[in-house]
C-alpha cells in the first residue's frame, strides 16, 4: 500500500458515515412532522428505522468473509447515494394522518430502511478499514479527528439540513418542495463524497477476505459468543442497566423535535423548522459533544464506580428543563436554547458512564463480540421507548408527558443502584 495521507480520507469517511444515519433517524422525523403526521404514528414509524443498528451484530462477521472492507464501504456508499437520490422524488404528497395511508409513504419507508441497513453495514466496514488503513500510532493520532468529523456530520444532518428545509419552507410556502430540494442537495453532496472515495481510499494489503473463516464457522462462533454472553456473572442486572439507564432520555429525545415544532395551542413551543435546526441540531449537538468530552475526562480521573452516580444524575435531572418549557411555553429563543443545551450537555456527560460500563462488562475472552452484543442492547434501549413515545405523549399531553419522563428517571436511579463494579476500573493509572 502506498502511503496515502490519512487526512485525505479519514475525515471524509467519518463525515460520510454520519450523514445517512442522521437522515434516517432525525430528518425523517422532522420531515414527517412538518407534513403533519400525528406524533403517535410519527414516533412509531421512525423508531422502526432504528432496527438495523439493533441487529447489526448478526451480520457483522459476514463482512469479513465476503469481499474487502474497501469494497463494502464503496458499495454501501453507492447504494446509499442511489437511495438518497431516489427518495426526494417519491415523497408522499399527502398531509396529516393521510400520509400513513399513502402507498408512497411505505415506498419512502422502504428507501429509508435500505439506507439504514446500508448505513449500519457501512459502519462495520469503516471501523474495520480504519484499523487496516492506519498503523497503531496513526490510529491513536486520528481517533479525535474521526469523532470530530462524525460530530460535524451530526451538525450538518440535524442542524444545517433542517435549517435549510425551514428556510426553503418560508420562501416557497411549500413543505414538500422544501424537503425535496433539501434531500436532493444532501444526496448530491453524499454522491460527490462517494465519487471522491473511489480514488481517495487507500488499498491496504491486509484488507482481504478471511478465507480461513466460513459461514458455518461464523454461525458456530456466534452461537458460542451468544451463550457465553448470557453466562456472564451479573448478566441480568447488566441487561437491565443497558436497556433502562437511558429510559428518560429515550422518551424525551423522540418527542423533543415534535414538542419544539408543535404550536402553543397543541402544547408545544411553536418554533420554526429553521430555528429547530439551529437550536437542537447545532447548539444541542455542540453541548452534547462538550458534555461527552468532559465526561471522558471525569471518568478517567474518578473511575467507573465513582462516575456512576454523578453521571446518572447528570443524565436525569436536566430533563426537568422540559417540564419547565412545557408548563410555561416561553417564546424566547435564548431560554429555549439554554434548556436544550442543558439537557444535551447532561446527556453527553451522563452517557459516558454508560459507554464505560459496556466496555467493562465486555471484558473477557470474547471482548469484541460481547461488546458488539452490548451495543445491540444500547440501540434497543432507544428503539423500544421510541416506538410508544408518541402515543404516550398524545395520551398525556406535553406537560404530563415530561413529568412522566421525570418519573422514568427513578428507573435510571434504580438500575444504577443495582450495579456492582470494580472501584479501580477506568481510573487513569
Amino acid at each position: 500500500m502506498k502511503k496515502e495521507n490519512p487526512w485525505l480520507w479519514v475525515p471524509t469517511l467519518y463525515f460520510a458515515e454520519g450523514i445517512p444515519y442522521f437522515i434516517v433517524n432525525n430528518i425523517s422525523l422532522v420531515m414527517f412532522k412538518n407534513m403533519g403526521m400525528p406524533n403517535g404514528m410519527l414516533a412509531f414509524y421512525t423508531s422502526l428505522l432504528y432496527l438495523p443498528w439493533v441487529i447489526k451484530p448478526l451480520w457483522s462477521p459476514f463482512v469479513d468473509i465476503i469481499k474487502t472492507k474497501r469494497w463494502w464501504i464503496l458499495t454501501m456508499q453507492i447504494l446509499m447515494s442511489a437511495a438518497m437520490l431516489l427518495l426526494p422524488f417519491l415523497l408522499p404528497q399527502e398531509s396529516g394522518e393521510a400520509i400513513s395511508s399513502s402507498p408512497l409513504f411505505f415506498v419512502t419507508l422502504v428507501i429509508f430502511w435500505i439506507t439504514a441497513f446500508a448505513s449500519a453495514t457501512h459502519d462495520i466496514a469503516a471501523d474495520g478499514f480504519y484499523m487496516l488503513g492506519l498503523n497503531t500510532n496513526k490510529q491513536a493520532e486520528f481517533v479525535g479527528i474521526r469523532s470530530t468529523f462524525y460530530r460535524l456530520s451530526s451538525i450538518f444532518g440535524q442542524g444545517v439540513l433542517v435549517a435549510l428545509a425551514g428556510y426553503l419552507e418560508t420562501r416557497t410556502s411549500d413543505v414538500h418542495m422544501a424537503w425535496k430540494i433539501t434531500l436532493i442537495l444532501s444526496a448530491a453532496i453524499f454522491a460527490c463524497v462517494t465519487l471522491y472515495h473511489t480514488r481517495a481510499l487507500p488499498v491496504p494489503v491486509s484488507d482481504t477476505t478471511s478465507k480461513a473463516t466460513t459461514a458455518s464457522g461464523i454461525l458456530k462462533e456466534f452461537g458460542r459468543t451468544f451463550v457465553t454472553f448470557f453466562q456472564k456473572k451479573g448478566v441480568l442486572i447488566a441487561m437491565l442497566f443497558m436497556l433502562l439507564y437511558r429510559l428518560p432520555e429515550a422518551f424525551l429525545v423522540k418527542m423533543m423535535n415534535p414538542f419544539l415544532l408543535d404550536s402553543a395551542a397543541e402544547g408545544g413551543l411553536g418554533m420554526s423548522t429553521q430555528d429547530v435546526g439551529i437550536i437542537y441540531g447545532t447548539i444541542g449537538v455542540a453541548a452534547l459533544t462538550v458534555g461527552g468530552i468532559l465526561g471522558g475526562i471525569a471518568a478517567s480521573r474518578w473511575g467507573l464506580k465513582k462516575s456512576l452516580w454523578p453521571m446518572a444524575l447528570s443524565l436525569t435531572l436536566p430533563c426537568l428543563s422540559f417540564v419547565f418549557l412545557a408548563a410555561y411555553q416561553p417564546d424566547n429563543l435564548w431560554i429555549i436554547g439554554s434548556c436544550v443545551a442543558l439537557d444535551q450537555f447532561g446527556y453527553g456527560f451522563g452517557f459516558t458512564a454508560y459507554m464505560l460500563y459496556l466496555i467493562y462488562f465486555s471484558e473477557g475472552e470474547f471482548k469484541t463480540a460481547h461488546y458488539s452484543l452490548c451495543t445491540a442492547f444500547m440501540a434497543l434501549s432507544m428503539m423500544l421507548p421510541g416506538l410508544v413515545a408518541g402515543y404516550v405523549q398524545e395520551w398525556l399531553g406535553y406537560t404530563s408527558f415530561f413529568v412522566f419522563v421525570m418519573l422514568c428517571c427513578l428507573v435510571t436511579v434504580g438500575v444504577t443502584f443495582l450495579l456492582k463494579v470494580d472501584p479501580e476500573y477506568g481510573k487513569k493509572q
